[in-house]
């Protein structure tokens, strides 16, 4: 239990103390009670004597260690002074301006040299001054000088805005040309430091220097001027000359009174006006005109004529900042030339006429020499195609017929003599064709691997004669070509590695180029030299001379790079002697190989068992020898033959013998009259429609469209004989199916 309250002083529980020991002292002395209650009061009275004595102790330590916080303190105030006093020395020590602003924007301290040269700022720098006063008492002096900042409200905004950056340093103008730097960086604790530099001396001196070379750039501006050969002006915006050179007053023959400083633009226009003649349209006052609004207006360019015999140019463009700059060049040899060449050029396009005249007329005789040449040759191939095709039906008639070993050999050579004749024969109307320009490609999908089959099986037995190696790798891609010219081709590439390789392989082979299938054709042969190379695409070039006709007549790659161009296939050949040779056929690519579904190019399969007895067939030829060949070798099958020669035969003979035939074999070209097809429709419309083949030599796509749309179909010269014994052979087969039913 306290009898003191401890928020008092010491003094105060001193004195609490002091007297509830002297009542309880009184009251022992005065009290009549018994010695029990006495002497509990007595024990109460040291108890509270104790508690005494440690306050007094309690309040001694408390007195020690206030007095050692006050001593303390005084050290702490006197480092506090030395600081701040040797802050202030040092802040005054600093030969720039300096002064710092607290948290909420009043001064704390500044030294001696802030706003030094702001005489009436000076006295009201002191602490406590708020910031956006200093800068109403900067704005206001009569020191300084606004510049474009009109007012000192304005001033005092852009300062206030500077204010609310992070760091910023600027220059102030005083009045007198004087220049002060001002820095501003903010505190880590919100306030602000403010340094003031005298820069005047700097500025100075980097004014002169800047002086000092603007006169150098214009000395070198001059020199340069000076040395160009053309002649320049520049006008500043006032209109007055602040640069020529040399070369003008030459050029323009200008009068020493205006070559100085009296030249403006006015000047130089009437001068220009009094000894130029200007461009139709356009006159000195249209140029006057572009000088003064030359800043909205795009450079100007023309030419001029001095004195009658002088060219210039003149070339104006507005500069920024500056005003015109105004160049002159004498052109007049320019011009001269440019009059001699065109005089020349009109002598040269002289000659080019009477000379493309010249090309012109030799050109229309070459394209009439080519087209008779290519008449003569379809005609001559033609007329050679209807006794080649009785001769090897004749033949084949023989060899039929005959057991005689030694007639069967020498037939077989003519008819191999006959099939060189007919290789030779089409490879001319080929090339007639291609020189003539008059195939017309039958571009569809062709897939690679049924090409490679049949020229895989058809070289690989000349091949293996020769004792060579042909591998023709398999490929999945479908291109795009004429299957038949595709085909030839190939065929003759083929045919030529073989031919021209004596041991080794040949390899046939498609490398993919993005959507091209590049065909290969590989061979270990002789090779060529670059002089071969340029001409084995000649016709009837060969680089054996020694091999016989049954070797070739050089037609194959002829006819390879005429077709190659026709069907946009690029062509392309390396080689080297003694190693070998390789060409090259590039053909677009469709899309990948599609499975079952193929294009098929199939051989013409083994002559079957002639299945045809009784056919009834009317044959209309107007060659005599291949009417008879095909006469006989119908009737060796077992086939009625009833011949003509023309349509009106044909007809008459129907007619006056009452005969319908069960298949009707007409030539197309019958002379005289009416062709193969008028003579299928006649022969429809009276008795109705009846088997059909057309016999032709004509391979053009017009007569196979047309045969196409009219249901008919082509036999081809020379005649193969399987195909026309299957055709025998199915009109055999409906008229008995017929018969049946």
């Amino acid at each position: 239990m306290d009898f003191v309250d401890p928020s008092d002083t010491v003094e105060r529980q001193n004195q609490k103390l002091s007297r509830i020991v002297e009542s309880l002292i009184r009251r022992v002395e005065q009290a009549s009670a018994p010695s029990e209650l006495a002497y509990a009061q007595f024990e109460r009275a040291a108890y509270l004597e104790a508690q005494m004595l440690q306050q007094t102790r309690h309040l001694e330590r408390t007195l020690d260690q206030l007095s050692e916080s006050k001593a303390q303190l005084g050290v702490a105030n006197v480092a506090a002074r030395t600081a701040r006093a040797h802050l202030s020395e040092a802040i005054e020590a600093i030969s720039e301006g300096f002064a710092l602003f607290g948290p909420d924007d009043r001064l704390i301290l500044a030294n001696s040299r802030f706003c030094v040269n702001l005489k009436d700022v000076i006295p009201h720098i002191r602490p406590g001054l708020a910031f956006r006063r200093y800068l109403e008492l900067v704005s206001k002096s009569a020191f300084l000088d606004l510049g474009h900042r009109r007012s000192p409200a304005d001033w005092m905004n852009w300062r206030l805005a500077l204010h609310d950056s992070q760091a910023a340093n600027f220059n102030i103008t005083l009045m007198g040309e004087r220049y002060f730097q001002t820095s501003s960086q903010r505190t880590a604790s919100g306030g602000t430091v403010i340094m003031h530099s005298d820069v005047t001396d700097l500025i100075r001196v980097e004014r002169q220097e800047r002086d000092a070379l603007m006169d150098r750039q214009a000395m070198l501006l001059q020199a340069t001027l000076d040395h160009l050969d053309q002649g320049v002006c520049i006008f500043g915006e006032d209109g007055q000359a602040v640069g020529r050179n040399r070369r003008l007053i030459e050029l323009l023959h200008l009068p020493p009174q205006l070559a100085g400083a009296r030249l403006s633009t006015d000047v130089m226009l009437d001068h220009l006006a009094r000894t130029m003649t200007f461009p139709i349209g356009f006159d000195a006052a249209e140029l006057g005109h572009w000088m003064h609004n030359a800043a909205r207006q795009p450079p100007i360019a023309f030419e001029v004529k001095q004195g009658g015999h002088t060219f210039m140019k003149i070339f104006g463009r507005h500069i920024p900042s500056w005003g015109v700059v105004m160049s002159f060049t004498d052109v007049t040899a320019e011009r001269l030339a440019n009059n001699a060449l065109r005089d020349l050029n009109e002598q040269l396009e002289r000659r080019v006429e009477e000379r493309t005249m010249a090309l012109g007329e030799a050109l229309r005789d070459a394209e009439r020499a080519t087209a008779s040449k290519s008449r003569f040759v379809a005609a001559a191939s033609h007329d050679l195609m209807q006794p080649l095709s009785s001769a090897k039906l004749f033949i084949s008639s023989i060899v039929d017929s005959s057991e005689d070993e030694t007639v069967l050999n020498v037939l077989g050579k003519a008819e191999t003599s006959l099939a060189h004749l007919e290789q030779i024969i089409e490879a001319l109307m080929d090339i007639s064709k291609l020189d003539a320009d008059k195939v017309v490609m039958d571009r569809r999908p062709i897939p690679l691997e049924n090409v490679f089959g049949i020229l895989r099986d058809q070289f690989a037995p000349q091949a293996a004669q020769k004792g060579l190696a042909l591998s023709v790798m398999p490929s999945s891609l479908l291109v795009e070509s004429d299957p038949g010219y595709l085909r030839r081709i190939l065929e003759n590439l083929i045919s030529n590695a073989v031919r021209y390789t004596d041991r080794g392989r040949v390899v046939v082979g498609v490398r993919r180029r993005g959507n091209t299938a590049r065909i290969e054709v590989w061979d270990t042969g002789r090779g060529m030299t670059g002089d071969e190379r340029r001409v084995i695409f000649e016709e009837f070039r060969k680089l054996d001379p020694g091999s016989g006709p049954a070797q070739g007549l050089g037609l194959g790659l002829a006819i390879v790079e005429r077709a190659c161009a026709s069907l946009d296939h690029p062509l392309k050949v390396s080689s080297e002697p003694g190693v070998g040779s390789c060409f090259s056929v590039s053909v677009p690519i469709l899309d990948a190989f599609w499975g079952s579904e193929r294009a098929m190019i199939a051989e013409s399969p083994e002559l079957g068992e002639p299945d045809c007895d009784g056919v009834i067939v009317l044959l209309v030829e107007n060659d005599r020898q291949l009417r008879r060949a095909l006469s006989m070798h119908i009737e060796s099958w077992g086939g009625l033959v009833v011949p003509a020669e023309s349509a009106e035969d044909a007809v008459e003979l129907m007619n006056d013998a009452g005969i319908v035939p069960d298949a009707l074999l007409i030539d197309y070209h019958l002379g005289e009259g009416p062709n193969g097809i008028d003579l299928y429709h006649r022969i429809a419309r009276h008795h109705g429609p009846c088997a059909c083949r057309i016999v032709t030599a004509d391979r053009s796509r017009a007569l196979r469209r047309y045969c196409s749309d009219n249901g008919l179909e082509i036999l081809g010269k020379p005649i193969d004989r399987t195909r026309l014994l299957d055709f025998l052979n199915e009109v055999s087969a409906g008229k008995r199916l017929k018969a049946a039913g």
